[in-house]
């Protein structure tokens, strides 16, 4: 586990590696944002299983 002056140190270091250009393609990319992903059958789960349900 690294201590409080490593993160910073890493902070201080990602900040001066930071490339503008993507930085602005990436925000104005929102074409992939913009729509639900559909599910496959297997990924829809409920969050509740249903025979655990006390509300019906």
């Amino acid at each position: 586990m690294s201590d409080t002056n490593n993160n910073v140190s890493d902070v201080k270091k990602a900040a001066e590696q930071v490339d503008t250009q993507q930085i602005d393609k990436n925000l104005n990319n929102t074409s992939q944002t913009n729509t639900a992903e559909n599910l496959s059958e297997e990924e829809q789960t409920p969050f509740i299983e249903e025979d655990l349900r006390t509300d019906k």
